[in-house]
């Protein structure tokens, strides 16, 4: 009985620590299409459990999506079943906080080198961009072409952009042991 004890100990200091920092949805594992569409629900209650006012929840509900499926298009950490055609499952880790009414969306993942790069170079032309640039590079995003090496329409970054009420902050670091040869990717929105 005493192990069981030690678990609930653990369980009760983890989530005493998620109250305390005002997580209101938390995931770390690998993350699908059909992941993120349980996700999203679970999400759209959280927020309107949290009370949040229909405009922020859409905000945060479309940042929540363009970061959970930033993890499925670009993790360097997958897993794919032998013989199967379906595409692969990416890990990665989502959450959102909430302080003094504000909302806080954060995602990591693991990134190869190339793919780190081009993330640094459309975030920090983001953050140089006021928010009436964002809106315009959005509209004009929209109206062009699909470039054929891309896996969405690049939208997701500026989405995230327009959408939040500060400028994205993100975090590129180098990752250790095996997995030397990428980095973690971290993102922050705050809405």
């Amino acid at each position: 009985m005493s192990g069981m004890n030690e678990i609930q100990r653990q369980w009760d200091d983890f989530h005493s620590y998620v109250e305390r920092r005002d997580v209101i949805f938390y995931h770390v594992g690998y993350f699908s299409q059909t992941i993120i569409a349980a996700m999203a629900d679970a999400v759209k209650l959280r927020v309107e459990h949290a009370g949040a006012v229909a405009q922020t929840r859409r905000k945060l509900f479309s940042s929540f999506i363009e970061m959970a499926q930033n993890i499925v298009h670009y993790s360097a950490d997958s897993y794919e079943k032998e013989g199967n055609s379906e595409a692969s499952m990416r890990h990665g880790a989502v959450f959102i906080s909430l302080t003094d009414e504000r909302y806080y969306l954060h995602c990591a993942n693991p990134v190869n080198a190339d793919v780190a790069e081009k993330l640094r170079e459309k975030l920090e032309h983001l953050r140089s961009l006021t928010i009436d640039e964002i809106k315009l590079e959005y509209k004009e995003t929209l109206r062009a072409e699909t470039p054929a090496d891309s896996k969405g329409a690049g939208l997701g970054f500026l989405t995230m952009a327009r959408d939040a009420s500060a400028p994205l902050e993100f975090e590129l670091s180098p990752a250790s042991g095996k997995d030397s040869g990428t980095s973690m990717f971290y993102l922050r929105a705050t809405i």
